[in-house]
């Protein structure tokens, strides 16, 4: 479907193309400079460690300071090209052949592939409460103990978030249990209404522990392109990602670590600012898929910048749609609107719409909803 919708919009079609996460703002400006200055003074045109920047890595330990009141050092941080590249080097590096990972329904899609090309078997945990959140007595019902659990929080495509408490349960039971989690926490700046964003790194402590978070600058700073993201870990499992790491990159982009320390160390004014408007456009779409017939939403999104929707199970039937798969490409067919399925995601019969995008197209994309939906 993504393929499709974009040579359509290459023709010229008037595609609204919902089917990215990826925001629609641009760098702040105060980042790109710093880019553009480090370039100028020739500071980019060498290597730096593998595990990038010491200065980087230092911005990284700063922030988790001020934003979680923990302290952690830069060897417990690797900078990798994109927060996928740490979450890949990961898999290459805690899962053997035949080991189980676990992970709930619905899962951001690239965590299925690489836990394949690591050679394990993915267990999707189809959820049992409203909020499609992984459970302790989930978990204790596996009928094999996992090497690896994946959380995301908050969640792409659900938008669940998760409290304190039920992170403090999860951890308590991976810790007790010898099981490695890796809180994936790329969207913990964007949660929205009474909802509070709670880290793994304010419940345990990282140093001799198998909690590893991962997080980057693409979605909080709007730098999808700068491919910057991390880890943070216990010292035995970063040098190993950082031996790994040695043979596939060298190094993250120099001008794009020099970015990135601006982001994290400078004014975080616009963090808020595209924060706010990313709450009005949920406000907004969520208010306008829940008038729409066949169709439904679990629960009001509480973070990232996904809406999950449900597709009634007589609509697809009456249309002579076996999967929403087919419903994804006939929205995209017959009213030029990319969305993509729940498949995709772990969860068939939903749609995922990424609501990162202008107001305009959010207006526009309901209007072809309802008249696709409404038939």
């Amino acid at each position: 479907m993504g393929k499709q919708a974009k040579e359509m919009i290459v023709q010229g079609l008037d595609v609204v193309n919902l089917s990215q996460g990826e925001p629609d703002f641009s760098t702040p400006d105060n980042i790109s400079l710093k880019a553009v200055a480090a370039i100028s003074h020739h500071e980019t045109d060498s290597y730096t460690t593998t595990s990038g920047l010491t200065e980087l890595k230092q911005a990284v330990v700063s922030r988790v300071q001020l934003d979680y009141q923990t302290t952690i050092n830069p060897d417990q941080v690797v900078v990798t090209t994109g927060a996928k590249l740490a979450l890949f080097t990961l898999m290459q590096t805690l899962v053997d052949p035949g080991d189980l990972v676990v992970t709930p329904a619905p899962f951001w899609v690239s965590y299925s592939e690489q836990v394949k090309l690591a050679g394990g078997t993915l267990a999707v945990v189809q959820p049992t409460n409203l909020e499609c959140k992984l459970t302790i007595k989930s978990l204790e019902t596996l009928d094999q103990k996992p090497k690896l659990v994946i959380l995301n929080t908050p969640n792409n495509p659900s938008g669940s978030v998760y409290t304190k408490d039920e992170l403090a349960a999860l951890i308590k039971w991976t810790e007790g249990n010898g099981v490695y989690l890796i809180l994936d926490e790329i969207y913990g700046k964007l949660v929205y209404g009474d909802t509070k964003f709670h880290s793994g790194l304010e419940l345990m402590p990282i140093a001799g522990s198998r909690v590893i978070i991962i997080n980057g600058v693409s979605k909080s700073y709007a730098m999808t392109g700068w491919r910057i993201g991390w880890a943070i870990a216990d010292e035995e499992i970063t040098a190993a990602m950082n031996k790994l790491l040695g043979h596939l990159t060298s190094n993250p982009t120099v001008a794009a670590q020099y970015a990135a320390i601006e982001a994290l160390t400078g004014p975080q004014t616009s963090v808020e600012l595209m924060r706010q408007a990313f709450e009005r456009r949920l406000n907004l779409i969520y208010d306008g898929i829940t008038k729409i017939n066949n169709l439904s939403v679990p629960f009001k999104p509480q973070g990232a910048f996904y809406l999950f929707f449900k597709v009634d199970p007589e609509f697809m039937q009456g249309h002579n749609y076996e999967d929403t798969n087919q419903v994804s490409m006939a929205l995209l067919n017959e009213e030029m609107l990319a969305i993509p399925a729940g498949e995709g995601f772990g969860m068939p019969g939903y749609l995922r719409l990424s609501y990162a995008k202008s107001a305009a197209d959010l207006t526009e994309a309901l209007k072809r909803l309802e008249h696709f939906f409404n038939d």
